[in-house]
């Protein structure tokens, strides 16, 4: 095993828009964008590669990167590069002609010349923009077992979720026979009436197949992508095998996810929350790594008579977070937030660096980095008010950006009072 990982080069692809993640998009890539607290979205694919012995990764760019870029040289510089080890930025090149990538094929046709580089064997492509845990050198050696010259992951799904997905159809040796993207009538599994195989877009291409294979789809005028033209034209040239999801999650069902729309992005985040959730972030079998900012630990403040003291509920808080006499429930909060006293934030996700004002009210929203909430700001209460100022979801998920203007609400004379008397007893925040 470790021939076949050291002989393996890994190609993260990370340069999507993320449309429909705006505006938390608008000036980041969709992997750059915070999940669970400190993390970012391309962690998990990043630390599923350093988990599988993986050491050598390029991560191609392109959408409003600076932030990605960032973070990777902060977070990720922890291989040997006396050992040939790397995890290097691809911007793009324009190495063969003058547009920028065209699909997920074309971007890694475009930097065939840093593959090249390499002689590598194999080459694994990943997305890195889907929360999940993977080993992957146990689908390397599925792959060399096999005999495949192509090899895709590919998750179980019910037959009502395919229209969601990019569907594999497998005889029962689960070679691919087919390739259905977000079909009306998808192929089941051979003997699973009621499942599909979904690709997670995670490929493991012998790497002189795939040079020849870009090579003709680069020639054609197709979409240059490998789920709707690579894998579809190579099935009938050579041995391409579906690789059944293997979760290293330790959980009773797979979890993968491709939070590509605010509320899936909002419902993963809450989930952290459980006192059970669906992903688990604390298995020291398997680390996540990320950037960690030099701040102090999580405060809670004002445990004083009379006075109600800062707590937090069933939340995940980063660290150089400060809740000073506020209430906190069902909510994430990245690193370096500070909550002011008398507010109430209830299934929140509030990113790096916000600040809450007094006696703000906030309940369903999405609090985007370096927001400052005015005094007795109020969010999620009122739906059209809410619409009218802000980014609102189908599922009523506000979302609040440095460009917004937030609501404030009326303050009562009970809430003035008391105030006045916490001041008056020097309790500040």
């Amino acid at each position: 095993m470790p021939a076949l990982v050291d002989d393996s080069l890994v190609i993260v692809l990370a340069g999507g828009a993320g449309e429909r993640l705006y505006p938390l998009t608008k000036e980041r890539a969709k992997p750059a964008v915070y999940f669970g607290g400190p993390y970012r979205i391309i962690d998990f694919a990043l630390s599923n590669c350093v988990n599988s012995g993986l050491r050598r990764i390029f991560i191609a760019t392109q959408y409003k990167s600076l932030s990605l870029n960032r973070h990777i040289r902060m977070g990720w510089s922890i291989v040997s590069e006396e050992l040939g080890e790397f995890v290097e930025i691809l911007p793009p090149q324009k190495r063969v002609g003058e547009q920028w990538y065209q699909g997920t094929a074309d971007a890694v046709y475009q930097n065939l010349y840093s593959i090249m580089q390499e002689s590598s064997r194999h080459l694994i492509v990943l997305a890195g923009d889907h929360v999940y845990k993977m080993d992957y050198s146990r689908m390397l050696r599925f792959h060399e077992e096999r005999g495949a010259a192509v090899t895709l992951a590919a998750i179980e799904e019910p037959m009502a979720e395919a229209n969601r997905f990019g569907i594999v159809a497998v005889d029962k040796q689960d070679r691919v026979t087919g390739f259905q993207e977000k079909p009306d009538r998808p192929i089941a599994i051979p003997g699973s009436p009621d499942l599909v195989l979904a690709s997670m877009g995670v490929y493991i291409f012998d790497t002189n197949v795939l040079v020849h294979a870009l090579e003709a789809d680069a020639a054609r005028p197709t979409t240059h992508d490998f789920g709707k033209d690579i894998i579809p034209a190579l099935i009938h040239q050579a041995p391409v095998y579906a690789y059944r999801f293997s979760d290293e999650n330790k959980k009773a069902s797979k979890y993968w996810r491709d939070i590509g729309t605010l509320d899936a992005y909002f419902e993963a985040n809450m989930d952290l929350c459980q006192v059970n959730p669906e992903f688990n972030l604390y298995d020291p079998e398997w680390p996540l790594r990320t950037y960690q900012p030099q701040a102090p630990p999580a405060k809670f403040v004002f445990a004083q008579t009379g006075r109600r003291c800062g707590q937090a509920l069933d939340s995940v808080i980063s660290p150089g977070c400060i809740v000073s006499g506020s209430e906190i429930s069902g909510s994430v909060l990245c690193p370096n937030v500070r909550v002011h006293s008398f507010c109430r934030i209830e299934e929140c996700i509030l990113m790096p660096g916000v600040r809450v004002g007094r006696h703000a009210r906030i309940r369903r929203a999405i609090i985007d980095r370096d927001v400052l909430l005015p005094r007795g700001a109020l969010i999620g209460y009122h739906p059209e008010e809410d619409r009218r100022r802000h980014t609102v979801t189908d599922s009523g998920i506000v979302v609040v950006t440095t460009d917004d203007e937030p609501l404030i609400g009326p303050l009562s004379d009970e809430a003035l009072q008391i105030e006045a008397e916490a001041d008056r007893k020097g309790g500040g925040g």
